[in-house]
């Protein structure tokens, strides 16, 4: 794992050579599921990491997004920062121990966090600035993960907002040999195997009409996954409840491996 965390210090130095002003501080906001995904703040919470785990926030999906609790906070912070800690356990990158919500209208601040987590984006509403600034982003060799939204109807709402962003690229269905399953866990399983959404558990039933899992993506010039796309799938839900018994402990272990080679892939392409 050693040229994961080499490749995570390149990946930041050029991102912030780009840069003509400081990255924002870290910063917290209401979760959309309210107790259930609180976290506590780390002891180390402050100390900063070659890696930090953004995540993308967004007008849409409720009232006052800039405050939070809105769709964007979906399983924030606690599946982001079991994620941070999960890739401490299991590979020697340098992560920070927590979040950083990343707001694509603070100017140039995008640019600092070169991995995103977007959730429940079948409700985001961007404006004409901010896909003009998150296509930029992505071109200038940053990645996008879309998890925890499922159906025919969000799969239109995030597929249209996709669609301003990159007009002329198609989105892609992964197959199952793609380096991406493959790069530290063996995880080819997840291309017909769907991690679950805890509130569906309970309920006995999938979300809306999500039960095939889909496994999408939309690539740069040079065959680099730019945006990885997770339909019908939870895997925020898989990190934000692994130590729960109540969450199938195999579907909680095909989300931390694919957690690892996510971190992985944007790492090194």
């Amino acid at each position: 794992m050693r040229r994961f965390a080499l490749a995570s210090i390149a990946v930041l130095s050029v991102t912030a050579a780009m840069q003509g002003q400081a990255q924002m501080p870290f910063r917290e906001y209401l979760p959309f599921e309210g107790y259930d995904a609180a976290a506590s703040l780390p002891p180390d919470h402050d100390v900063p990491g070659e890696l930090v785990v953004g995540r993308l926030m967004y007008p849409g999906g409720g009232y006052g997004w800039l405050r939070g609790g809105t769709s964007w906070t979906v399983d924030y912070p606690k599946g982001d920062r079991t994620l941070a800690a999960l890739l401490r356990r299991f590979t020697r990158i340098d992560v920070r121990s927590v979040e950083q919500p990343v707001n694509l209208d603070d100017g140039d601040d995008v640019y600092y966090w070169p991995f995103l987590i977007v959730g429940l984006a079948g409700n985001w509403q961007l404006t004409d600035s901010q896909v003009a600034k998150l296509r930029e982003y992505l071109l200038r060799g940053g990645f996008l993960f879309s998890d925890s939204f499922f159906g025919s109807y969000d799969w239109l709402g995030f597929q249209a907002g996709l669609k301003r962003v990159f007009p002329d690229r198609p989105i892609i269905d992964l197959p199952a040999d793609h380096p991406i399953f493959h790069i530290v866990y063996d995880v080819s399983e997840l291309t017909h195997t769907q991690i679950p959404h805890m509130g569906s558990l309970f309920r006995g039933g999938y979300l809306s009409d999500g039960r095939v899992p889909h496994w999408r993506g939309i690539e740069d010039d040079d065959g680099r996954l730019m945006v990885l796309i997770a339909h019908n799938n939870d895997v925020s839900d898989s990190w934000q409840w692994a130590d729960d018994p109540r969450y199938p402990a195999d579907k909680a272990n095909l989300g931390l491996r694919i957690g690892v080679n996510i971190s992985a892939y944007m790492l090194t392409h």
